[in-house]
C-alpha cells in the first residue's frame, strides 16, 4: 500500500491542483451547506427548549440581530466540518476525493503518508489556494508553499497506482 514512493512518481504542475482543486471546492460547498443545516437546526432546537435565544421574523431567524456569538459558533463548525474532510483524507488515503480524479496525492517526501500535525500545517500554510501560486513560479521544483513548509509534496500517480489505490 505504501508503495508510491517519491522518486518513482514526479511532481504535480499547477493545472492539475487547480482542477483538483475546483473538484473538492464542490465537494466542500456540499460540506458547508450539510454542517450549516445541522447546526442551524441545533440551534432551533435549543432555542424552543429556551436554552438559547434567537431572534425570529416570522418563520425566519433573523441571524443579524440574533446574538453574534451565534454566528461566531455557526461558521466555526461549518469550517471545522471542511477542515475536518481534507485531514481525513489527506491523512488516511492521501488523496482527497478531488485529487483522486486528478490522480494527485500529497505525501511527505519520503513517500508515505502525512500525519495529523502536517495537515494542519498545510491547511494553515495553503492561505486558501493561494499558496499553490507558488507552483507557477518554480516549475522547477513545483513546490507550493505549503509544501515548502511542511516537508511534503504532491505529486501524480501512474492510472496503475491511482487504480490500486481504492
Amino acid at each position: 500500500m505504501e508503495s508510491a514512493q517519491s522518486p518513482h512518481f514526479a511532481r504535480a504542475g499547477f493545472r492539475r491542483r487547480f482542477g483538483s482543486w475546483v473538484y473538492d471546492l464542490l465537494i466542500i460547498v456540499a460540506i458547508y451547506m450539510l454542517s450549516g443545516y445541522i447546526c442551524v437546526a441545533l440551534f432551533v432546537f435549543l432555542d424552543s427548549l429556551g436554552l438559547m435565544s434567537l431572534v425570529r421574523t416570522d418563520f425566519d431567524i433573523d441571524w443579524q440581530a440574533s446574538h453574534v456569538g451565534y454566528q461566531i459558533a455557526f461558521n466555526a463548525w461549518a469550517i471545522a466540518w471542511v477542515c475536518g474532510f481534507f485531514l481525513y483524507f489527506w491523512c488516511k488515503k492521501g488523496q482527497t476525493l478531488g485529487m483522486r480524479a486528478w490522480r494527485l496525492r500529497v505525501q511527505n517526501t519520503d513517500g508515505s503518508l502525512i500525519s495529523l500535525s502536517t495537515g494542519v500545517k498545510r491547511l494553515i500554510f495553503t492561505l486558501l489556494g493561494l499558496g499553490n501560486l507558488l507552483v507557477i513560479v518554480d516549475r522547477k521544483n513545483k513546490l507550493s508553499l505549503q509544501d515548502r513548509l511542511t516537508d511534503s509534496e504532491v505529486v501524480l500517480l501512474s492510472l496503475e497506482a491511482n487504480r490500486g489505490r481504492l
